[in-house]
């Protein structure tokens, strides 16, 4: 049988504290007097850490997504697809770019001061709308991320402080610790992240689709000898891309896996020192009685303690991350130099088509490597995404357990 142990000042302010017994989970009373009634005892199941994470995902996603439904949704809708239209053109202008950097690479190996001028006049407006079309991006981009933020939060709040449940979830331990935090911090990250994920796959996609182009018509194919056999691989800076993208993609999901729950663990433990540090402020200030000083000093330090481990465990793993993300950083710009170097020595490019080939491989790889370059802030995400559908889920329970009792005790003979 599963025992409950009384709930100290720390974990009612939602600090976890286990159930004993055998297993992982059980079933937990919880008594609540209200009004003068009788107490209710709510039988609430306590989950295993293990639960699928997909029921927290579709909990998010049933609540998140009520914004982009109904009739008023249609702005956001429109913005949403102004912001597409505007990485469609951004591209074009990269595009332009690119032929420009080989036109401009090309005068210079040419010493002609005539299309060096023409070059740099052409850079001016090319530069002036790229930059004109950033700055709109980000007031769309901010300004959908603003709206979706409040409306999600105003709905989370509401469901929250209905029926008295910001109190009565105080009293339930489980994967729902520190709401205020969730609330604040965690539907901000889990609404803020989707439009830029959105935005940049559709960027990564059409990147990879139009410059993979370019590096196939500068590339062309290439013959190497291999142990007296010629080998003959047709687009060879395409495949070149592909393979490199590939390694990198795999090495950094298998170094940086754990660094989702690293990260959830550590926003825990961060909510968890801010919910200690206004308790001893209660406490001195004599607002509550929950605990002694001394009790919320311990408190306190211990919370710390917890925090500043969970940041060194953190630590370590963005060290490992950084490995291939900088790893590549240094090294996509000069393998797509060294790749297209036989070429140009051997006469086959020019100087113009080498840099714009080495710009289009660095592209193309930014593109398929989009994860490499977003996986910190993915993992970031998805541990927010976690808590907060953590958090409803627990709320849901909370609503259906007071239903039933309710339904109990108008069944009970008068």
């Amino acid at each position: 049988m599963f025992q409950r142990r009384p709930l100290s000042a720390l974990q009612h302010r939602g600090i976890p504290a286990p159930l004993t017994g055998d297993g992982a989970a059980g079933l937990r009373e919880i008594n609540r007097c209200e009004s003068g009634q009788c107490k209710l005892s709510l039988r609430i199941m306590a989950e295993e850490r293990t639960d699928d994470l997909h029921e927290e995902w579709s909990r998010f996603w049933a609540s998140a997504s009520g914004f982009w439904r109904g009739p008023p949704a249609w702005r956001m809708w429109l913005l949403l697809a102004v912001l597409v239209g505007i990485v469609v053109t951004q591209l074009y202008l990269q595009f332009r770019l690119n032929f420009w950097n080989r036109d401009f690479f090309d005068a210079l190996e040419r010493r002609d001061s005539n299309l060096l001028r023409i070059q740099v006049l052409l850079l001016i407006p090319l530069c002036g709308a790229s930059i004109a079309l950033a700055v709109i991006s980000v007031w769309g981009r901010m300004t959908v991320q603003r709206c979706w933020r409040a409306w999600l939060t105003e709905h989370v709040i509401d469901y929250w402080t209905e029926e008295g449940r910001y109190a009565r979830l105080a009293h339930v331990q489980g994967e729902h610790q520190i709401p205020e935090y969730r609330i604040a911090e965690d539907v901000r990250i889990a609404t803020d992240a989707p439009i830029d994920f959105v935005l940049g796959l559709i960027s990564s996609l059409l990147t990879a689709i139009i410059f993979i182009q370019v590096l196939w018509a500068v590339g062309g194919d290439a013959t190497f000898n291999v142990f007296g056999a010629e080998l003959w691989i047709p687009g060879y800076l395409v495949v070149s891309v592909v393979v490199y993208s590939g390694i990198l993609t795999t090495a950094m999901l298998l170094v940086g896996s754990p660094l989702t729950h690293v990260i959830k663990v550590k926003d825990q433990r961060e909510a968890e020192l801010i919910t200690a540090a206004h308790l001893l402020r209660d406490v001195g200030e004599d607002v509550t009685r929950e605990a002694s000083e001394s009790e919320a000093k311990l408190g306190l330090h211990q919370a710390l303690s917890n925090a500043i481990r969970q940041w060194r465990r953190l630590c370590w793993q963005l060290m490992r991350t950084t490995l291939v993300s900088h790893g590549n950083t240094l090294l996509a710009p000069i393998i797509g130099l060294i790749l297209c170097a036989p070429k140009f020595l051997a006469g086959a490019i020019t100087l113009g088509e080498l840099t714009q080939a080495a710009a289009a491989f660095t592209l193309v790889q930014g593109a398929f490597n989009w994860l490499v370059d977003n996986f910190a802030r993915v993992a970031d995400w998805v541990s927010s995404l976690d808590r907060v559908g953590g958090l409803l889920l627990s709320l849901d329970r909370l609503n259906h357990a007071s239903r039933a009792a309710a339904n109990n005790k108008q069944e009970e003979p008068a």
